[in-house]
């Protein structure tokens, strides 16, 4: 008899999960393919330490090959699913059209960047969710220093040596933890920006840093953030970007070559064209994470809206603690359809939140402790050492010798600005770990 046919649509932290969860449950009764545009699995809580020059990009990434026994790994770029004939349709990456049909479906396509209609953001801003967006921010730091050091007009280097993120919550509260010390570090070894100062803003509407989070650990990334200079605007978001700086909404103008858009994802924009109910773009799925009217078809992560049951009447946030279950969960109840277990709702507890904030500091409250500093930092480091499918021990090394030797400050040129389009659609996860 034919095998039946699992396909999961995207590798995120959700599909991956669910490959992982059906290599081991449907290896051999099933045929499992997973579809994504690249060939690994990218932990992106760590991509900060990309940027600044901690961790080699390589630590980040995930072989789907090597860790996904018995799962077919084909890779491309999703545009549509015909629910009614059961087909993916998708773009190689030489871009070249395909079609997979399938017997089951979980769908995991993830997220995309967030977009808001201010004028110039599209054009100037550069997102940091991507291995290639973290690539060419790292580059981008790097040059912008050494272009200030080059030039003799005080208002250019001031421009060039100030940053500017968008939206204070995980990411963009870590990236600027994070790279105002690469920066600091790379102004150093320049002699004729001795005394310049490098000057970086974090801006937010809400009124305060990780404004999802208890205020206790906004509180201990705060202090970290003012000691290391870093200007946080609350209340405050760009009006409008330009090539020689922001404007702000509170009518402020500020010169700089660097905007660093960090304001969250919304779901990929696939899930919309399914034609089927959705919730802010999630795509509406029971307790079982299952697709109504579409029994076969199963949805997890940033993609479904999932029902939260410790929150009556709400769904779950789009967080990797809930992607990495649901995942599970997902490919559980897809074996259950063909007689391998039991069907089982979705339930979770709260684990605690982390915020690494670079150097020995951090946030963490594990089982809802609040910690700080040093502690918090091996926690954090802990958590990502655990919760990382790989990698581990070149990730340990490379953390081992940050702490040992000075930090490298050079321009790979790998990524140029045309490759990391603010807009772009690519469906890579970006959640926050441990939240």
């Amino acid at each position: 008899m034919k095998r039946p046919r699992i396909v999961i649509a995207g590798a995120g932290f959700a599909g991956y999960q669910a490959a992982r969860t059906l290599s081991r449950l449907a290896r051999g009764s099933a045929e499992i393919i997973l579809i994504n545009p690249t060939d690994y699995f990218l932990y992106v809580p760590l991509l900060p330490e990309v940027a600044s020059g901690v961790l080699e990009p390589r630590r980040v990434t995930v072989s789907l090959p090597d860790t996904l026994p018995g799962v077919r790994v084909v890779l491309g770029e999703i545009d549509q699913i015909d629910l009614p004939d059961r087909r993916i349709c998708y773009v190689d990456g030489e871009g070249d059209r395909a079609e997979l049909s399938y017997d089951r479906l979980i769908v995991s396509i993830g997220s995309v960047n967030k977009l808001l209609p201010i004028p110039g953001v599209n054009e100037h801003a550069h997102g940091f969710r991507t291995l290639p967006e973290a690539l060419y921010l790292r580059d981008h730091l790097t040059r912008q220093i050494e272009l200030a050091d080059l030039s003799d007009d005080p208002a250019e280097r001031a421009a060039r040596c100030t940053f500017v993120v968008v939206g204070a919550g995980y990411t963009g509260t870590e990236v600027a933890a994070h790279c105002v010390s690469a920066t600091d570090l790379l102004v150093r070894r320049h002699p004729r920006l001795a005394g310049q100062q490098v000057r970086w803003l974090l801006l937010d509407l809400a009124d305060r840093v990780l404004p999802e989070l208890d205020e206790r650990m906004s509180v201990t990334a705060q202090k970290v953030l003012d000691a290391r200079g870093v200007e946080t605007r609350f209340g405050t978001s760009v009006r409008e970007a330009t090539s020689d700086g922001v404007h702000l909404s509170d009518g402020e103008f500020i010169p700089t070559r660097s905007l660093i858009w960090c304001v969250g994802v919304r779901p990929d924009p696939v899930v919309d064209d399914l034609g089927l109910t959705t919730l802010k773009g999630r795509l509406v799925v029971d307790e079982f994470l299952a697709v109504p009217q579409h029994p076969e078809v199963y949805a997890c992560g940033d993609a479904a809206a999932v029902p939260d049951p410790n929150r009556p009447g709400e769904v779950t946030p789009m967080t990797a603690q809930h992607a990495v279950r649901q995942g599970k969960l997902a490919a559980q109840n897809v074996a259950a359809s063909y007689g391998h277990g039991s069907f089982r709702p979705y339930r979770h507890k709260d684990l605690g939140f982390v915020v690494d904030l670079g150097g020995a500091q951090a946030a963490a409250n594990p089982l809802h402790v609040p910690i700080s500093g040093p502690l918090a930092k091996a926690v954090t480091r802990g958590y990502h050492l655990a919760s990382i499918p790989g990698n581990r021990i070149r990730v340990a090394a490379d953390w081992t010798l940050e702490s040992l030797l000075s930090r490298q400050g050079v321009q790979l040129g790998l990524v140029p600005p045309a490759a990391v389009p603010l807009d772009t659609a690519s469906p890579e996860l970006v959640h926050p770990v441990g939240r």
